[in-house]
């Protein structure tokens, strides 16, 4: 019998940056598996590499060396188009930033994915809705977001990144702008929709809560001038 192809697949993955005259080495010769349906949690230092493995995943950069696969696609044979679009329909990326537009509405934001996708029927907007009323945030949807609170900016940026029910969510500090209820309610949403999907959640956090509530913790570590990781 076949094993099941993971929702993602790191192999010997190195990051570098280039600062002036000096590379500085983020990530050296990481291996990562995780299946659908795992929930895992990625801690360490400030520094260790978090945000850039997650980048990696996402498509956002490129690796120097060794292979990222998500759901069996070799991110480096891509295109940077072909990135995009698995990005837009495979993936949900909750960033530490929020990136919404600001003349758009907040329900606008949230489906400006599908909408780029051609997909922006009454079904994505009935989507939308319910997960602007499980977040509270129901009542402004017609808001931009200047009048947003940060927590509340924090919680449609998470509504647009799971708007499209993606297999795999990468969020970075997804509850770190929030208040106690409101990152229980992003935590509901984040690890209802990997259970209801058999998705896979891979999620950057410095809270130990947070990090208890994965299926499986890895350990970024900087040993000398690069991270590497550790599972546990």
């Amino acid at each position: 019998m076949t094993d099941p192809i993971p929702a993602v697949q790191l192999v010997g993955v190195s990051k570098s940056f280039t600062e002036g005259q000096r590379t500085h080495r983020v990530l050296s010769g990481i291996d990562l598996e995780i299946a659908a349906g795992e929930t895992v949690a990625l801690v360490g230092a400030s520094g260790s590499g978090k945000s850039t493995l997650l980048d990696l995943v996402g498509g956002l950069e490129q690796a120097d060396a060794g292979t990222v696969k998500v759901h069996g696609t070799d991110l480096g044979g891509l295109t940077e188009r072909e990135r995009t679009l698995l990005r837009r329909r495979s993936i949900g990326l909750v960033f530490q930033a929020f990136h919404l537009i600001p003349t758009l509405s907040v329900l606008e934001n949230i489906l400006l994915g599908p909408d780029l996708d051609g997909r922006p029927g009454k079904q994505v907007v009935q989507r939308a809705r319910e997960l602007l009323a499980d977040l509270g945030l129901l009542e402004r949807e017609a808001s931009f977001p200047d009048r947003l609170s940060g927590g509340e900016r924090q919680r449609v940026a998470l509504a647009r990144a799971l708007v499209h029910r993606p297999p795999l969510i990468l969020a970075d500090e997804p509850t770190g702008n929030l208040d106690g209820e409101s990152a229980e309610r992003v935590l509901d949403a984040l690890f209802g929709l990997v259970e209801e999907q058999s998705g896979a959640l891979l999620l950057v956090t410095h809270s130990e809560r947070v990090a208890q509530r994965c299926s499986r913790l890895v350990r970024m570590e900087v040993l000398k001038d690069a991270a590497r990781s550790s599972g546990e």
